[in-house]
């Protein structure tokens, strides 16, 4: 049986109660590699008039860097640039830099908060919309970087054909990324624990 905290109000809580709750929370929190899966694999059938589904232009992505030698932080990156898109359909990029933030570099999420924008140059003229809507970012220091990830990895990741590697090569990698926190207000009460 688990145990539970016994407050009805946050502000009548105990030491005790949050001891507790940061047991739980450890535990919660060690799923969320399978949790983030599961959440990818919502992607797949999802074509969305695209030449091939959500998922599988997702592993694609990721199989380009990872081929191409990028850091295992890259790699999950690329996997879950779009993992937005099931709950973030207007704000997609967004969606996927709030599950990586506490975990990957501020380099890195820059480029996966952007990249929607940047991805934007290769099909925005054909919405009547600024192809170059990127250029307002020209002398940030992530510029370039966040070009090259659409450039060389997102842009050209549409093909039914291309080689393109199954979740389970990137499950390690999504493991060892989510299971040590960088960036989070509880860092803190993180490093107590540990």
């Amino acid at each position: 049986m688990l145990h539970r905290a016994h407050f009805v109000r946050m502000e009548d809580s105990t030491q005790q109660d949050w001891q507790i709750i940061g047991g739980e929370f450890m535990q919660f929190t060690k799923k969320l590699p399978d949790r983030i899966i599961k959440h990818l694999q919502l992607l797949e059938g999802d074509y969305g008039g695209f030449p091939i589904d959500r998922y599988a232009h997702s592993l694609q992505t990721a199989t380009r860097a990872l081929r191409d030698g990028k850091s295992e932080e890259y790699v999950c990156c690329a996997l879950l640039h779009d993992i937005g898109d099931t709950l973030g359909s207007f704000n997609h990029p967004d969606i996927a830099a709030a599950i990586l933030k506490p975990f990957v570099s501020e380099e890195h999420l820059w480029m996966v908060q952007h990249h929607g924008i940047f991805q934007g140059h290769y099909f925005f003229h054909h919405l009547g919309m600024d192809r170059d809507m990127r250029e307002q970012f020209r002398t940030h220091p992530h510029f370039e970087k966040t070009a090259e990830f659409c450039a060389l990895y997102d842009n050209p990741s549409f093909d039914p054909h291309a080689e393109t590697f199954p979740i389970i090569e990137f499950e390690p990698m999504l493991r060892r990324l989510f299971a040590q926190p960088k960036n989070t207000i509880y860092q803190a009460a993180l490093t107590d624990k540990n």
